[in-house]
């Protein structure tokens, strides 16, 4: 081949390339991203909860148990009592669910709006020094709506990538509801995107 044809041949593969849908090429990026997260092997294992002046760890596992059966275990129970919480609230709260596409909170995670809902939501969960909570918490987020396009509290505190992650018990409905606030701006913003899938 020709210096002449190769010019003409990389133009025409790189129409071929912008022809293909946005929605894949970002798909396919998510999942690369999401699987050098995965392989790191790095998740959270305890969970520091503060109610008030009150603050005790537990197991990610305990909290996992109380989400799928809604019976905490004897140490999460003794917490619990003393944080004056009930069980089936911190349930709900642990297993509501909002509906996201990974790829599109991926983009949105990745911008100056997605920093500021970031920051909001650190303020509730994150790392036991404090800094770099905008990076655990995207890698949990996106990680947490990898599988279903959907995240909710106990998922994202089961993909936190650090051993221990720090979560204010007093703001957990509002880090739900910052949760869904992340979910209706990465619709309203990327909305669009669905006229090209």
């Amino acid at each position: 081949m020709s210096y002449r044809q190769h010019n003409y041949c990389l133009p025409a593969l790189t129409m071929r390339c912008f022809r293909q849908p946005l929605h894949t090429v970002l798909t396919l990026s998510a999942s690369v991203g999401a699987l050098l997260y995965t392989t790191s092997g790095l998740a959270a294992e305890r969970v520091v909860l503060r109610y008030g002046i009150l603050e005790g760890s537990v197991s990610v596992a305990d909290l996992t148990t109380l989400a799928e059966t809604g019976k905490p275990t004897p140490e999460l129970d003794s917490y619990l009592r003393l944080a004056k919480r009930e069980p089936q609230q911190v349930q709900k709260v642990l297993t509501d669910e909002v509906e996201v596409d990974p790829v599109i909170l991926s983009q949105v995670l990745n911008n100056p709006l997605g920093e500021v809902l970031l920051d909001k939501l650190g303020e509730t969960i994150r790392t036991p020094r404090g800094g770099a909570e905008r990076q655990a918490l995207r890698s949990a987020l996106v990680l947490s709506a990898s599988n279903d396009k959907k995240i909710s509290l106990i998922e994202t505190l089961q993909k936190y990538p650090t051993q221990e992650v720090h979560v204010d018990g007093e703001n957990l409905v509002s880090a739900y509801r910052q949760l869904s606030d992340i979910a209706k701006q990465v619709r309203r913003v990327f909305g669009w995107l669905d006229i090209f899938q």
